[in-house]
């Protein structure tokens, strides 16, 4: 039994500045990232409500062509 993973707290809001930058829906998000997952799960993640699997944040740093470190910071800013 271990600590709980500390979450960053500006990630979703990170997440929804991504896609609002690109002008994209949720359902187009999920396909330009190629996702195989439902444009639900990308409500949740901007609403705080669930994070992303690590292979998604990657997903999102190589299409906003960003490092992991500027989603992953709080104390970075995103550069679009």
């Amino acid at each position: 039994m271990g600590y709980p993973r500390r979450r960053p707290h500006r990630l979703a809001e990170k997440l929804k500045a991504i896609r609002f930058h690109y002008g994209l829906s949720q359902s187009e998000l999920v396909r330009e990232l190629g996702l195989n997952s439902a444009y639900t799960n990308v409500s949740k993640w901007e609403l705080n409500r669930n994070e992303p699997d690590m292979l998604v944040l990657l997903a999102y740093c190589r299409y906003a062509k960003i490092p992991l470190e500027q989603l992953a910071d709080d104390e970075l800013d995103l550069t679009l």
